[in-house]
């Protein structure tokens, strides 16, 4: 077996991603401006020293408002996954493993749940909870990406469950809930980050797309997908609103996509 090492493209990833984390987690703790303050400068203002993307109609600091807004869709993007992935890989490992019944009852469920447009049954599941709230969002979110980690990881855990060194480990004594853990949880972690990491931007856009249409945050809380929604009418007269609020999504994901694509790469050459 090739020993695992850093391709271009994980390299290059990670140094993008980490470099937006530390905005991200500077947004919350600190912005040049106040993000919802008000005439704070001038009107419709390029970007400047004083505002590194300039202001809005109401005078408030872009940059600002990014940061911020940066912040709660990495929360709500991380928070979904975190749910789609704890709760996909318990389903995926129970019907991979046991097989039978339990993989035909869950699968079932799961089935009735991909049957549905995802976006559609976020909406669905949000219309129902109350549009509008970070932690509804989050919900309906994380409940539509189960499925999906269901799937890849059932897949991966139906491959290991009869491969030698869980034979074994088996007839020593273990249990079934340490061998999953244990012995063949870690050995998915191939398949699984992967998914993580297209699920995050998944997460990123699904969110952005919400809240650009006005069902997912909404003021007060910031979101980079409302931001675009209020420069949609402004593009003309201040491009740079939709301009530094786009590329923070687009760096974004393509920050994530490229440390899937690196993973992906290692995983080949590994194997």
């Amino acid at each position: 077996m090739k020993k695992a090492k850093l391709n271009g493209y994980l390299k290059a990833g990670l140094i993008l991603t980490a470099i937006l984390t530390v905005l991200i987690i500077l947004g919350f703790f600190w912005t040049p401006y106040d993000p919802e303050a008000m005439m704070t400068g001038p009107k419709l203002q390029g970007p400047t020293w004083q505002h590194l993307m300039g202001t809005d109609k109401f005078g408030r600091d872009i940059f600002s408002r990014v940061l911020r807004g940066a912040g709660s869709t990495f929360t709500i993007a991380a928070s979904v996954v975190a749910i789609g992935a704890v709760c996909g890989t318990a389903v995926g490992a129970l019907t991979g493993y046991f097989g039978g019944m339990v993989d035909e009852t869950l699968m079932r469920l799961n089935d009735a749940l991909t049957a549905f447009p995802s976006i559609l049954l976020a909406l669905v599941i949000i219309s129902i909870l109350g549009p509008g709230k970070k932690y509804n969002v989050i919900v309906a979110l994380g409940l539509v990406f189960i499925p999906s980690f269901a799937r890849v990881t059932r897949t991966a855990f139906a491959a290991l469950r009869d491969v030698n060194y869980v034979k074994s480990v088996r007839l020593m004594g273990a249990s079934n809930g340490r061998i999953l853990l244990v012995h063949i949880l870690p050995n998915t972690m191939s398949v699984l980050l992967p998914a993580i990491t297209i699920g995050f931007n998944n997460a990123v856009l699904a969110e952005a797309s919400m809240s650009f249409l006005g069902i997912g945050v909404t003021p007060p809380d910031a979101s980079l997908g409302y931001m675009l929604s209020e420069a949609q009418g402004m593009f003309v007269a201040a491009p740079w609103y939709a301009l530094g609020t786009g590329i923070t999504i687009v760096l974004l994901v393509f920050g994530v996509g490229l440390i899937g694509e690196g993973l992906q790469r290692r995983n080949g050459e590994v194997a």
